[in-house]
């Protein structure tokens, strides 16, 4: 229903002056940027009027008019009378993050839009990467929708990593940036040099963008050295990513100050566990313990198998400083070289880490299991433990390869539930993507010397389908009541939502030309079909290419207060328990199950949304800082490897050229499309190939070529490849 407006007084009415109509003009941008920032609201023009601040009766009367004219228009929709959204289905003003590509183009993600709007080069206006902007839409020449940038709301970030260059004799210098961060360089007056030299690397801050200047202003805040030195290149991806190397002094003091003792008083509030046989199983070169595990034969014949993890909940309380800091930074960053904790190192690696022969606060799932795996009973709560020993994965494997060693008994016993485990969750959907991940063997400097690959064997999977086990009956415990029936709770879950229907079908459609077939006429049989695909490919030619492609078809998994499920594991219900020193989504899953379980009511969802919100935000960074770390560690291994000749596998097609991967060290460079002189090459997309026009010849993802390396780029982070012709 439309404002109801008196025709006759309008018509009366002497024709509106041009100023009246830019000053109800300009109004309605300013409703439109309030309204955007929650684009699923629904607001009354009381709210409306408050939240721009136009409160005396004449400006209420204007923010009146200006909604009517928003509603003519479209821009916005009446859902009941009084009561207005913005309307995210016409062409008009909307708002969304902008993500620009290496080519200098964007595209704005909008809340409530499936499809993002792209946006030239050359209307992105003043917005950098990740910015919240404000842009118009329209329809160009029958595409899709696309834009251009009017305003930027919120600045992402206001620090950046570039390269100095100074002016020769002149009084200012530019810091140059990579495309994808920003659009043009950055100007810099002498006095905001701070001693910078020329082709320093630098961390700039932006002080202004005036309207009519194709360059912003900033000053240099931090010189991090000469671009391509190690602790240079290492420093500037964190810094790129705004990523606190170093804690604050009041935030160290604070967790300097904890109370660390086993004290009785507290211990008499806990389960006491320490007689039970318990021990924890981690990587050689892990100094924080988040879990461990114990287990004793129950007089019921039953095994009772304690999932036990780092009490951090009961160390770092919310609204001090110290809680602050880790919400922050939300997760650890783990960079080849070096850890970025999400705690100070006293609690990461001392007080909560459950290290052997020491008595701790933990918070436990524990499970009574028969010898099927089957949970005949489950607590949760608060308990003290002591870990009798810890093994490496290495040494665990040993005692299931050997049968031989200290407590081969227990571990061989958590080793046969776990594949029970393991199995049956597959046969329930899970998806099971068991890709190496690349490491490095660094000298003392931190220079690469080798590299191998890690990947999971049985003691790997012992532990991830324990922790696994907690995770899920933990979410379980909090979001469903004895009758199986959900409760509304408000938890932070991690979620996964079900593959793409469209990449789906095009890898169904593309795998079928190999001879696979797929099944995808339910969520279980493409989970069984992507499983059967898997296995099918293990050790064939096109085993690298239908992998990443099925890897590509799934969603991302994020934290959310919306229980929607986890596809790639097959649970209706999961969350992120088990690692609470290094994940702060852990830590509010473990605040919130104590309150559970002290009987509270259930705490306001949106303030935990926000949190989930942000936490799946840093997330991202923190593995995009992680790939980052990896790709340059691959850059300064490979540069002395230049000249030599690789057997590689094609991993990636583009309209500029395509990616090779080294399978033997991981490594991967690019061929640029403008080196091939044999023909003129283009993309298609469709089958993942580059095809010459006259001669047909075909580049295809997974197949394998013989590649000479030609070029590292520290600096860039890449490696540049040659195809050498048998």
């Amino acid at each position: 229903m439309m404002l109801n407006y008196n025709y006759k007084q309008m018509k009366n009415k002497k024709h509106t002056s041009h100023k009246n109509e830019q000053k109800l003009l300009d109004l309605g941008r300013k409703i439109l940027r309030f309204m955007n920032q929650k684009t699923s609201k629904i607001y009354n023009y009381k709210q409306i009027a408050e939240g721009i601040d136009y409160k005396n009766p004449r400006q209420r009367e204007l923010v009146i008019q200006a909604l009517h004219r928003l509603l003519a228009t479209q821009k916005i929709k009446e859902t009941e009378k009084g009561k207005y959204i913005v309307n995210l289905n016409v062409e008009g003003t909307l708002a969304g993050t902008i993500d620009f590509n290496q080519s200098g183009n964007a595209y704005v993600k909008v809340e409530g839009l499936e499809d993002d709007i792209f946006i030239h080069q050359k209307n992105v206006k003043d917005a950098l990467q990740g910015d919240k902007v404000l842009i118009i839409t329209y329809n160009y020449k029958g595409k899709k929708l696309e834009g251009s940038v009017v305003e930027v709301l919120e600045r992402a970030k206001e620090t950046f990593v570039g390269t100095f260059q100074k002016i020769p004799e002149k009084d200012f210098g530019f810091v140059v940036f990579d495309k994808k961060v920003i659009n043009t360089d950055m100007f810099i007056s002498r006095n905001h040099f701070n001693n910078a030299e020329d082709g320093d690397k630098v961390v700039v801050k932006m002080l202004k963008w005036d309207t009519n200047s194709k360059n912003p202003e900033g000053e240099i805040v931090t010189v991090l050295g000469a671009p391509g030195e190690h602790e240079t290149e290492i420093h500037s991806i964190l810094a790129e990513y705004g990523l606190p190397y170093n804690f604050p002094p009041e935030v160290e003091h604070d967790a300097d100050k904890i109370d660390r003792s086993i004290n009785e008083e507290e211990v008499a509030k806990r389960w006491d566990m320490r007689d039970i046989c318990t021990f924890t199983i981690d990587p050689k070169d892990a100094k924080d313990f988040d879990d461990a595990l114990s287990i004793q034969k129950m007089e019921n014949g039953l095994w009772q198998i304690g999932v036990h993890i780092a009490d951090v909940s009961h160390y770092v309380k919310p609204g001090t400083i110290l809680d602050e800091e880790a919400y922050n930074r939300a997760t650890s960053v783990y960079l080849v070289d070096r850890v970025v904790p999400m705690l100070p190192e006293v609690l990461s690696n001392d007080v909560c880490s459950l290290r052997p022969n020491e008595d701790k606060f933990t918070f436990s799932a524990v499970f009574e299991l028969d010898e099927e795996a089957k949970i005949h009973k489950q607590w949760f709560g608060r308990t003290v433990i002591h870990s009798d020993r810890r093994f490496t994965y290495e040494e665990a494997q040993e005692r299931i390869e050997t049968q031989q060693g200290d407590l081969t008994e227990e571990i061989l016993q958590l080793d046969k539930l776990a594949k029970i485990m393991r199995q049956e969750r597959i046969r329930n959907g899970a998806i099971t993507f068991d890709r190496s991940e690349v490491r490095f063997n660094l000298d003392e400097e931190s220079n690469p010397i080798g590299v191998y690959f890690k990947v999971s064997k049985d003691s790997n999977h012992l532990i991830e389908e324990f922790m696994l086990l907690a995770n899920k009956k933990v979410s379980e415990f909090v979001s469903l009541n004895k009758r199986k029936e959900p409760t509304g709770n408000t938890f932070i879950y991690r979620i996964h939502d079900d593959p793409d229907p469209a990449k789906l079908k095009s890898l169904q459609e593309f795998v079928y030309t190999f001879g696979y077939k797929m099944d995808l006429a339910n969520t279980k049989k493409v989970a069984e079909s992507l499983n059967k695909l898997l296995s099918d490919v293990k050790g064939k030619g096109e085993e690298n290419m239908i992998e990443t492609l099925a890897m590509r078809s799934m969603s991302k998994a994020v934290y959310s207060t919306d229980p929607i499920g986890h596809y790639g594991l097959g649970f209706d219900y999961y969350t992120h328990f088990t690692s609470p020193i290094r994940r702060y989504p852990d830590l509010i899953a473990h605040r919130l199950l104590q309150h559970y379980l002290d009987g509270g009511k259930s705490p306001n969802k949106e303030e935990v949304e926000e949190k989930a919100k942000h936490c799946s935000a840093m997330e991202r960074l923190a593995a995009d800082a992680e790939r980052d770390s990896i790709k340059f560690m691959q850059v300064k291994f490979m540069e002395n490897h230049i000249g030599e000749v690789f057997s590689g596998v094609i991993s990636g097609v583009a309209e500029y050229g395509f990616w090779v991967e080294i399978p033997e060290n991981g490594a991967e460079g690019m061929i640029k499309l403008r080196d091939l002189v044999d023909d003129s090459y283009s993309l298609d997309a469709k089958n993942y190939a580059i095809v010459g026009s006259r001669t047909g010849n075909t580049y295809q993802l997974g197949d394998k070529i013989k590649i000479k390396v030609v070029k590292a780029n520290l600096i860039a982070k890449q490696l540049d490849f040659k195809i050498i012709n048998d």
